[in-house]
């Protein structure tokens, strides 16, 4: 499943290209079709990203709402003027990373439907829809295909509001009072705080992968029952999960290792998605270090997928077990309680 990171990239790619355009909207499988007459002809205002969730607001008053899910996924096309990524949903390589465009490095420099590596072929209006496409939204520009959603609906703006007030606070919204519901959230339960970081009404938009990375990095133990984490804990750990959310924003992909514990020696540094003006222009290895398109996939990450190799800190094997009826990796010596 996309964690929130993809969902705002998403919301990004729709206000780029979608953003103030009145849409023809269909369903070619047919499943969305009431919900597609809803929006029919309306202009895109803007598309907000909640969480895993997406809210497309347009013009007379009515909302889309898109939960991609385990397999749902948004391909893109269009002319010289519709730039973005050619696909955003279900990952399809380790850590979330992107469909590549022009260079295989699995990040930024998207392909369009229709482009040919190293350069755009004229565009010739959208394809024949493939497969099972629940909704397609057709502009004078481009157009987005959507399959195998969780959940499409069009809705109202306060249906909306409800939807979102029962998710947790978005790290990557970060609005004020956010850091602070979520410690009353966090801490008010006596469940360990690796299944409550993946409960969308306490955190909305972390996924397995940055679970695992984020209680690594602070050192905590993923079985700490979520009232014995402090205050200042659990204000640390929204900091931190907003700090390399935002890489991931950024870089459309998931690196959460510091720079001196990537044994390649390249990419940023961790926060560079909040500090972008203070990146230093190479690194010391001579490598452009305003991208992180070249991290290597074994660098990237402190524990997830890294089960039963050494930890990068102790040396200690990181371990794995079900949790929840997910994965949950973790270094038994560097986060005990």
């Amino acid at each position: 499943m996309p964690e929130g990171h993809s969902v705002h990239r998403l919301a990004r790619q729709f206000n780029d290209v979608f953003g103030g355009a009145a849409l023809a909207v269909s369903s070619p499988q047919g499943k969305f079709a009431a919900g597609a007459l809803l929006v029919d002809g309306q202009v895109l205002q803007r598309a907000e990203a909640h969480g895993k969730q997406m809210f497309l607001y347009f013009s007379h008053d009515l909302v889309m709402r898109v939960h991609l899910g385990l397999y749902g996924a948004w391909d893109f096309g269009g002319d010289s003027t519709f730039t973005g990524a050619s696909s955003i949903g279900a990952p399809r390589r380790i850590g979330e990373q992107e469909i590549s465009g022009t260079d295989g490095s699995g990040t930024d420099g998207f392909m369009l439907s229709g482009e040919a590596p190293g350069g755009r072929e004229e565009y010739q209006g959208p394809p024949e829809p493939k497969g099972a496409v629940r909704v397609r939204l057709l502009s004078d520009h481009g157009w987005a295909d959507l399959r195998g959603p969780t959940a499409c609906e069009v809705i109202t703006p306060d249906e909306s509001e409800v939807v979102r007030r029962r998710l947790g606070p978005d790290p990557l919204n970060n609005l004020p009072g956010d850091a602070q519901e979520f410690a009353i959230r966090i801490r008010k339960s006596s469940t360990a705080i690796a299944l409550q970081l993946m409960k969308q009404e306490v955190l909305a938009g972390v996924g397995n992968v940055y679970r695992a990375e984020v209680l690594f990095r602070l050192g905590l133990d993923p079985m700490l029952p979520g009232k014995s984490l402090g205050t200042d804990e659990a204000q640390t750990l929204w900091e931190d999960i907003a700090r390399i959310m935002a890489d991931g924003v950024r870089d459309g992909r998931i690196i959460t290792t510091e720079l001196s514990d990537r044994p390649a020696g390249v990419g940023l540094e961790v926060g560079h998605g909040l500090r972008e003006s203070s990146v230093p222009a190479t690194t010391d290895a001579g490598t452009n270090a305003r991208t992180n398109k070249h991290v290597p996939v074994e660098d990237a990450h402190y524990v997830y997928k890294r089960e039963g190799r050494p930890c990068r800190h102790c040396g200690t094997d990181i371990a794995l077990k079900e949790l929840g009826g997910r994965k949950l990796y973790w270094c038994p010596s560097c986060q005990k309680s």
